[in-house]
C-alpha cells in the first residue's frame, strides 16, 4: 500500500488530487454536532494543498436513497472543513455533473472543493459491478490521482471507496495509514495483557469481534444494551432491558469457549435500572435505581453498569498493556446513564496501556463527557470498519489501494 508520504515525493503541485474523506457528521437542525471525522481529514488536506495539489474532497453523508435529499447535503461539512482550514472552500451541488465539473476547474493549487454527497447518485451504493463501475469512471474524470482517506467507509464495497481506485494512481492518507498501523497493533503486534471492553445496544452487532478476539484477548468486558442478552445466557432474568434471544445460544457458546482459552469474560455485578428509556431531549431527572446484576426486577430497565461495576472493570484495566473499547456501557446521552461509560474513559486514562477508542459511539461519548482525546493512544474514526478489520475480515476499500 503506497501512502501520501509517496505521492508527495513524488510531486502533486498542479495536479487534480481526488480525497476520499469520511465526513459522515451528525447533524442536528442541519448543525455539526461532533466535528472529529472532519478535523481527521485535515492533516491529509493540509500537506496535500501544502504541495500544491488541486484537491477535490469526497464523502458520503448518511443514508439517502440515491438521490439529491437536502437533508444529507454535505454543504455544513464543507463549510466546516474550509473554518478549519482557514481558507475557503468550493462546494459542487452535484457529485460528477456541471456543477462539480466547474469546482474542479476553477481551482488554483492550494486550493480545496468538496462535491456534494457521493451517495446522491445510486450508482455510489450499487451491488451491480457495472453500474458502480460507470459512477467510478465519471469520478475519475475529476482527478489525477486518488488518496483513501475515509477510513469509516473502508468497509464498505462502494464505488468512490473500491472502484475508483483502479482507475488512477492510488495512494492510502494520512489517517487509513494511522488506523491500519493501529489496528496491527491490536492484532499481530500485541502488548500483554489485551483487554477489550464491548457495549452498545446489540450483541448481534459484535459477534464477529467476539468470535476473533476469543482467540487473541486475555479479558474481555461486556456493558451496554448488549450485556442483557449474556446475563440471561446465565439464566439470570433482565427484566424489561434490551435482549436478543435468538442470540442466547451463541452467547452461552461463548462463554463456554472463553472458558476453555482461559480467556476472562467479566460481566456485571450490579446495574442502574429504570421503569422505561429515558427523554434524551429534555434530560430530566429520572431518579434510576442500582440492583444486583442478577435480580433485575420485572417491569424495570438495565440503561448503565452499576457502581460496583464500574469499580470492577476499572480495576480489570489497570493492569493492561494494550485497551481496545469499542461501544458505550450504557445511554451515555442522559446524565443518569453515563457514569458507566465515564468510568471506563476515565479507566482507560488511567492505565499505562496503548489505548484505542472504537469509533462511532464510543468516540463521540469521550467527547460528549469531556475527556481529551488526545489522551487516548488513539481514537479511530470508523466504528464499523474497526469492528469487522478485528474480526479478520478483508476490507474492500484496503484492499483498492493495495499494488
Amino acid at each position: 500500500m503506497k501512502t501520501i508520504d509517496q505521492l508527495l515525493d513524488e510531486g502533486v503541485n498542479g495536479k487534480r488530487v481526488f480525497v476520499r474523506a469520511d465526513l459522515n457528521v451528525p447533524l442536528a437542525d442541519g448543525q455539526i454536532t461532533d466535528d472529529g471525522r472532519i478535523r481527521a481529514v485535515l492533516p491529509t488536506v493540509q500537506a496535500l494543498t501544502g504541495a500544491g495539489a488541486k484537491v477535490v474532497v469526497a464523502s458520503h453523508l448518511g443514508r439517502p436513497k440515491g438521490a439529491p435529499d437536502p437533508a444529507f447535503s454535505l454543504l455544513p461539512a464543507a463549510e466546516r472543513l474550509g473554518e478549519l482550514l482557514g481558507e475557503p472552500v468550493a462546494f459542487a451541488q452535484d457529485t460528477v455533473g456541471p456543477a462539480a465539473h466547474a469546482a474542479v476547474d476553477g481551482l488554483e493549487p492550494g486550493q480545496v472543493a468538496v462535491v456534494e454527497n457521493l451517495r446522491f447518485n445510486p450508482g455510489e451504493t450499487s451491488k451491480d459491478d457495472a453500474e458502480r463501475g460507470t459512477f467510478a469512471d465519471a469520478l475519475a474524470a475529476l482527478a489525477d490521482v486518488y488518496v483513501g482517506d475515509g477510513f469509516g467507509a473502508v468497509h464498505r464495497k462502494h464505488a468512490s471507496v473500491y472502484d475508483l481506485p483502479a482507475r488512477l494512481p492510488h495512494y492510502a492518507g494520512h489517517l487509513i495509514a494511522t488506523e491500519v498501523g493501529v489496528l496491527r497493533k491490536l492484532t499481530d503486534d500485541v502488548q500483554r495483557p489485551y483487554a477489550v471492553v464491548l457495549g452498545g445496544a446489540k450483541v448481534s452487532d459484535k459477534l464477529g469481534v467476539i468470535d476473533n478476539l476469543l482467540e487473541k484477548a486475555d479479558r474481555i468486558l461486556i456493558g451496554g444494551g448488549m450485556v442483557f442478552t449474556f446475563l440471561k445466557a446465565k439464566g439470570y432474568e433482565v427484566g424489561a432491558s434490551m435482549l436478543q434471544e435468538d442470540q442466547i445460544p451463541v452467547v452461552q457458546e461463548y462463554l463456554k469457549r472463553a472458558g476453555e482459552k482461559d480467556v476472562e469474560f467479566v460481566l456485571p455485578v450490579d446495574v442502574v435500572v429504570s421503569g422505561g428509556f429515558p427523554d434524551l431531549k429534555a434530560k430530566e431527572a429520572t431518579h434510576p435505581d442500582v440492583v444486583p446484576a442478577d435480580a433485575i426486577p420485572a417491569g424495570q430497565m438495565g440503561l448503565d453498569i452499576g457502581p460496583a461495576t464500574a469499580e470492577l472493570y476499572a480495576t480489570k484495566l489497570a493492569d493492561a498493556r494494550t485497551i481496545f473499547w469499542n461501544g458505550p456501557m450504557g445511554v451515555f446521552e442522559h446524565p443518569d446513564y453515563a457514569d458507566g461509560t465515564r468510568a471506563v474513559a476515565q479507566a482507560l486514562l488511567d492505565s499505562p496501556a496503548f489505548t484505542v477508542v472504537g469509533g462511532g459511539d464510543s468516540a463521540a461519548a469521550v467527547r460528549l463527557l469531556g475527556f481529551d482525546e488526545n489522551a487516548y493512544g488513539h481514537i479511530s474514526t470508523g466504528g464499523g470498519a474497526s469492528l469487522e478489520y478485528l474480526e479478520g475480515k478483508t476490507l474492500p476499500g484496503l484492499a483498492a489501494l493495495e499494488d
